[in-house]
């Protein structure tokens, strides 16, 4: 479940947008998850489970194929249109965190023979919205099934902002979570509860 660690990120440069302007979806998850793998894979520290530098390998080389604005305004539901830019913005900054903190410890299932299986793709030309599904093959396991979805963003760019691990969609699962927190000690609550957590784990 690592991968959940794509849905990292805050905005992205100019010139990142413009080099995956036209590439397909699917072009596009495999260039991430194969470049996420050969960087877990040369690097022993976030094989052992170091979030902080797993951090930073996301903000570098993940960042730019992420609309994590988007996956952070829909798992906040319909809370996020009554906060405030500044809360929208720390949500944003620990909700990444929060990822990176979770599944950081899952990296560890990473092996020099894990590889990623592209599913067929099937999606129209005028489609703005679509999945990209794939499996990661492990040694000695099953195949786990992990999806992308993408949305094609205004400069033609398409970008993930969610995705399906065994059957369990990112937003979803967290939008359950911060809804319950919102209830219970509001927008700033829900903050300062992620924000503890990451801190206490060096984030």
């Amino acid at each position: 479940m690592f991968l959940f660690t794509l849905m990292a990120g805050l905005a992205i440069s100019l010139s990142a947008m413009q080099a995956h302007a036209q590439q397909a979806p699917d072009a596009l998850v495999k260039q991430t998850v194969d470049g996420l793998l050969t960087a877990i894979k040369a690097d022993a520290d976030i094989q052992n489970g170091n979030a902080p530098k797993l951090l930073q390998l996301v903000d570098k080389q993940i960042l730019p194929n992420v609309n994590f604005e988007k996956t952070t305004q829909l798992a906040a539901g319909r809370h996020w249109r009554d906060a405030t830019a500044e809360q929208k913005q720390a949500l944003i900054k620990e909700f990444r965190a929060t990822l990176v903190r979770t599944y950081s410890g899952a990296v560890s299932a990473v092996r020099p023979q894990t590889t990623v299986t592209m599913l067929p793709f099937r999606a129209q030309p005028a489609d703005t919205d679509v999945v990209v599904r794939t499996t990661i093959n492990q040694p000695n396991g099953e195949p786990i099934q992990v999806d992308y979805r993408l949305e094609k963003m205004q400069n033609n760019a398409w970008k993930i902002y969610d995705v399906n691990v065994l059957g369990v969609w990112l937003i979803q699962n967290y939008r359950n979570q911060f809804s319950q927190e919102i209830s219970q000690k509001g927008f700033d609550g829900l903050i300062k509860t992620l924000a503890d957590r990451n801190r206490q784990s060096g984030l």
